[in-house]
């Protein structure tokens, strides 16, 4: 991906989150040179990756296939005691974020506003395949039995807790406008526990076409 698309990206995300009245952390609009002068009070950010992340999971085409989002907070088994993490995400009609489940994370994921998130959800077998079977998902805390491969619809302050080998998929559905998502779960590792049921990319190759206005977590080891 282009720097200036993935610029262009952020700041319609920052623009966007205002309007929902979601507020970030301050350092969330910080400059390269900002970082570098506040790098030495900043290890957590840096050792557990909070910040502004963006993929197309290697699609070529973010529009249709990729996700921007912003680790508020993340634990680090081998740093701290922190057992949580929290994200807030921006998903667009349409624009698919591929299926996948996490081997250790136990997750909530939820409309905070905007349009409707709209998930396909399957459990797995032991062979990390779809299975066909009927299964349990609890919506808000009300237990809601699926039939595999089925199609649910997150409204406006909905949520729906994903245990793990819990296959999902979910996307903004058409004409109903872009959809703030955020996600509480346990400790979040995007290096070594997301299992997609097709291979894809997680973290993009970046054209440096201009300079960077924010970070992404990739980019950390680089710029800081």
């Amino acid at each position: 991906m282009k720097r200036s698309d993935i610029n262009q990206l952020i700041n319609n995300s920052i623009v966007f989150f205002d309007s929902m009245n979601f507020k970030l952390p301050l350092w969330a609009y910080w400059n390269p040179e900002q970082w570098k002068e506040n790098k030495d009070s900043c290890q957590e950010v840096f050792d557990n990756m909070l910040g502004w992340d963006l993929t197309d999971f290697g699609s070529g085409d973010f529009n249709k296939q990729g996700l921007i989002l912003f680790t508020i907070r993340n634990g680090n088994p081998i740093r701290d005691q922190k057992k949580y993490a929290e994200k807030i995400m921006i998903v667009e009609e349409n624009q698919e974020t591929p299926m996948h489940f996490h081997w250790n994370k136990m997750e909530d994921i939820i409309n905070r506003g905007g349009g409707n998130l709209m998930m396909e959800l399957y459990s797995s077998d032991k062979e990390e395949n779809f299975s066909q079977d009927d299964f349990q998902v609890k919506i808000d805390g009300v237990v809601k039995t699926l039939k595999a491969g089925e199609t649910i619809s997150l409204k406006p302050g909905e949520s729906i807790c994903l245990e793990q080998g819990i296959y999902h998929r979910f996307y903004g559905e058409p004409g109903k406008g872009k959809v703030l998502v955020g996600e509480v779960s346990s400790v979040n590792d995007d290096n070594t526990d997301n299992r997609f049921k097709s291979p894809v990319g997680r973290f993009p190759e970046i054209i440096e076409d201009e300079k960077p206005v924010h970070l992404l977590v990739s980019d950390y080891p680089n710029y800081v």
